[in-house]
């Protein structure tokens, strides 16, 4: 059964998973955009104003526990606590950790004209973060990151324009911290399905890309990284579980030996096809974590919904 591996047990909002294990240790740590499903206000003011919320699990993803959230992520020129954040990307590398969130000064309540920004940190423990500051990318309204490093040696991000047509675009550097636009990855509206959360991964001697298409994942596979091509939608069946039966949204992927476990997010209560102007009360906006197996066979990327909560996937 598929059912939800965590919830958020303050807001009940937990999205866009992203995690990664605490070095010399056996924690694995999810960070995740802590929506706030019961906030008073217009349209989309219950996405906004969101922290970073922690979960820990020390069991090889078989359970997690709450841990807080994440302080001292605002812009020291917004007022603390009342700014919205999305989507982190937390990555060990070079001897830190690094996160890239999507930052939105404010609590804005809808989506038009809404500059955003993808701001870089660094940490020593997952604990404590330093800013060092946005990225200069090609537009105002850029979320979603995603890092890897790639054949070619250099480190690239993978990351959504919102302003051009909800396409996935990519940048690249060769120290992490100065970057380069490199261009346009994969298109959006009106050329292609729009999409968002980029994620990017190796697996079976392929590089895959997975995109949230609002149905489902887009996948993609390379060789190297850079030149792409699709395969199709994973996730856009049901799961078996009652509270799994809705679209897999903006997902992470961690590598474990010859599989790999995907975390992705669900409205369970939200019934998408028939609300298509957003979830219509607080019930249909709380969200729930899930996890699923990946593999590949004969090179086609396979993923296997049903996975009993308590799984630890995490363990290679």
């Amino acid at each position: 059964m598929s059912a939800p591996i965590y919830r958020d047990p303050i807001a009940d909002g937990a999205a866009d998973p992203t995690v990664i294990r605490k070095q010399g240790t056996d924690e694995w740590w999810m960070f995740y955009t802590n929506r706030q499903p019961t906030a008073e206000g217009p349209n989309f003011t219950w996405i906004h104003g969101s922290p970073i919320g922690v979960a820990v699990s020390t069991d090889d993803g078989a359970s997690w526990h709450y841990r807080g959230t994440v302080k001292g992520l605002d812009d020291p020129t917004d007022v603390p606590g009342k700014n919205t954040h999305w989507a982190p990307e937390v990555i060990w590398a070079e001897g830190e950790y690094h996160m890239w969130l999507s930052y939105i000064p404010g609590i804005p309540d809808n989506w038009p004209g809404v500059p955003r920004t993808i701001t870089h940190f660094t940490s020593p423990d997952l604990e404590t973060w330093t800013r060092v500051g946005p990225l200069t990318l090609n537009g105002p309204r850029v979320i979603d990151a995603c890092v890897l490093k790639c054949p070619d040696g250099l480190w690239r991000m993978w990351y959504k324009d919102e302003d051009a047509g909800s396409s996935t675009w990519s940048a690249v550097s060769t120290d992490l911290y100065a970057w380069r636009q490199e261009g346009l990855v994969l298109p959006g509206s009106p050329d292609a399905p729009p999409h968002e959360g980029p994620n990017v991964f190796v697996l079976g001697g392929w590089h895959w890309l997975i995109v949230d298409e609002w149905r489902g994942q887009g996948v993609y596979r390379s060789k190297d990284a850079v030149n792409w091509e699709r395969q199709g939608i994973i996730g856009g069946e049901p799961g078996s579980d009652p509270m799994d039966i809705r679209f897999l949204r903006h997902a992470d992927v961690v590598v474990a030996g010859d599989h790999a476990a995907l975390y992705y997010f669900t409205h369970p209560e939200w019934d998408e096809l028939g609300d298509k102007a957003g979830p219509p009360d607080v019930a249909a906006r709380k969200t729930a974590v899930h996890h699923g197996r990946l593999s590949v066979v004969d090179d086609v990327l396979v993923f296997e919904r049903d996975v009993a909560k308590g799984t630890p996937l995490l363990r290679a």
